[in-house]
């Protein structure tokens, strides 16, 4: 049994298809399936079902899945952290972060990270809480910030989440019409009459107003909706409505201005996770130590941000 065999295991476990895994791997689809047959005559079991168009883990295939990713998500922090050590290469960190942390703390921390090492490489992937908890699972990420909602990895992977910020929810519009209210919070009743932007379907703070609205009996009245965070927020910018979004995104928009939610308030907790199981090389330990840093500094300038360190 070798790395390679193991890796192009999970690749064709993940993808569910030996030519898809094979274009992945920048590997000859032959080469592939000899890796896999002998990792199966050296285990003696098959890993998997197959038939024609479709490919599934059998029971020794599905008992290896998690261990093989193990092995090679620790193989790789073995290669980064003795590169490190020997002074061959300065380290690597693969972030992951969802799209409004993105534009706010990652931000910051990145810009942090990079004045004080400059040699490591930053590998940034912006993706929902669930599916980056997919992606630490498998080792494509070292370490991610991750909301409440992001659900819990497959059955042999262990998390460790470390709890950073408490954040509401507010309402946004534009700083150069007048507020929506002269109080510091409205309700949801006044919420919905006001012209709402609302996110595509597939962001969660989509998804909990949605569920806010429909237990309080409202109707919003959306002038619209599918758009990206990026969007929304230049959309309000210009006075087309007002949206509801996490306190963070404030963070350098001084065209927009924001009220605080009450009657519910709503927040969404932000998590630092890592795989318990696999030890994170110098530089991604030091990516974590900035991001606590800079999470606690933001919390510090926003009352609707508070620490949880």
């Amino acid at each position: 049994m070798n790395l390679e065999q193991l890796r192009g295991f999970v690749e064709v476990a993940r993808l569910g298809h030996f030519t898809r895994a094979s274009e992945y791997l920048h590997l000859a689809q032959p080469s592939l399936s000899r890796q896999i047959s002998t990792l199966e005559r050296e285990l003696g079991a098959e890993l998997f079902h197959r038939a024609r168009g479709h490919i599934a883990l059998t029971a020794a295939g599905e008992a290896l899945l998690p261990r093989a990713q193990r092995m090679l998500a620790e193989a790789e922090a073995i290669r980064d952290e003795m590169g490190e050590m020997a002074g061959l290469r300065r380290g690597r960190v693969r972030l992951g972060a969802p799209p409004t942390l993105c534009i706010s703390l990652v931000a910051e921390a990145l810009s942090t990270f990079h004045d004080a090492h400059p040699d490591v490489d930053l590998h940034l992937t912006e993706s929902g809480s669930r599916l980056l908890v997919d992606e630490l699972a498998v080792g494509a990420v070292d370490i991610a910030l991750i909301t409440a909602s992001g659900g819990q990895p497959p059955p042999g992977v262990s998390l460790t989440r470390t709890p950073l910020l408490a954040e509401e929810l507010v309402v946004v519009s534009s700083a150069a019409r007048q507020p929506v209210a002269r109080t510091p919070a409205i309700g949801l009743e006044h919420l919905a009459t006001l012209p709402l932007i609302v996110f595509d379907e597939s962001y969660e703070l989509r998804a909990t107003t949605d569920a806010a609205f429909r237990a309080a009996g409202l109707d919003p009245n959306p002038v619209l909706e599918g758009a990206e965070m990026d969007a929304v927020l230049r959309f309000v910018e210009r006075g087309l409505g007002v949206a509801v979004v996490p306190a963070m995104v404030l963070l350098d928009r001084p065209a927009l201005r924001s009220v605080r939610l009450s009657h519910p308030m709503m927040s969404r907790t932000v998590s630092l996770a890592h795989r318990s199981d696999v030890t994170p090389a110098v530089a991604v330990a030091a990516m974590r130590d900035v991001i606590v840093a800079t999470a606690a500094e933001v919390a510090r300038r926003d009352p609707a941000i508070a620490s949880l360190l």
